[in-house]
């Protein structure tokens, strides 16, 4: 095998990177519109197969952890990774209503559903934006080389011009981490418009033990706390002597 051989594929990605570079103010526009709704209390569902569902379940994981600097969680639920779900919903009903069906259990209006496909002709994939429409939910895709059908039927898109799937997946990952970056910078100049429920007054959460915006401690707190005193006399605080008979 040769050099050139070799790095056909680096190549490739390096090409097609290119072009994607016209993307960036799509994905800005994304993360912004992103932060402003699940910080108003949406949520994102998102869906994909095979490696475009890991990349899914990759942004999802980013946006209910964190992407780069610590915030607040947000909503974001990847359909595909209910196992139990879909594969009833499959056994069921039939591949194509895998997610639809769920689509159509947690979706309302103005939530998000973020589709990735490499081809854009996932039939499971139009089913769910056909619902996601339906419900009045904005739909948006990830999808390899335009046109496609899912790009038609989403309300936006993202259609990286590469003809190779895997180059396609690869940048589908940079997209997710420029929408990321996009939606912690919005957050970040306040445009997400809430503290999330069950957090303090400086973002973080209450259940690390930390005070929460009325000054009682966070439930970690309020269980340590009480293991603490478990055995002890509420008078002095001693430990108390175990009763004979008992281990």
């Amino acid at each position: 095998m040769n050099a050139a051989t070799d790095t056909t594929h680096c190549d490739d990605l390096a090409k097609a990177l290119e072009a994607f570079r016209e993307h960036g103010p799509l994905l800005e526009r994304w993360g912004t519109e992103l932060a402003r709704r699940l910080g108003s209390g949406a949520r994102l569902l998102v869906a994909g197969n095979g490696g475009s569902a890991a990349q899914a379940q990759h942004l999802t994981a980013e946006l209910v952890g964190r992407y780069r600097d610590d915030r607040p969680p947000f909503s974001a639920v990847a359909l595909h990774a209910d196992t139990s779900s879909t594969t009833a919903i499959a056994n069921d009903y039939g591949v194509q209503e895998v997610f639809a069906r769920q689509t159509a259990a947690h979706g309302r209006p103005g939530d998000v559903l973020l589709l990735l496909s490499t081809s854009g002709a996932s039939a499971n994939l139009l089913t769910a934006a056909d619902t996601a429409h339906r419900l009045g939910m904005t739909v948006w895709a990830l999808t390899g080389r335009a046109p496609n059908p899912l790009q038609l039927g989403a309300d936006d898109a993202l259609c990286v011009d590469a003809p190779v799937a895997a180059t396609v997946q690869e940048l589908h990952l940079v997209a997710v981490h420029m929408l990321c970056e996009a939606f912690d910078q919005a957050v970040e100049r306040g445009e997400a418009g809430h503290r999330a429920p069950g957090h303090g007054t400086d973002g973080k959460s209450a259940a690390d033990g930390r005070p929460d915006a009325d000054g009682r401690p966070g439930v970690v707190g309020r269980l340590v706390g009480r293991a603490r005193t478990v055995g002890r006399t509420p008078a002095t605080g001693a430990p108390v002597a175990p009763r004979k008979g008992h281990a």
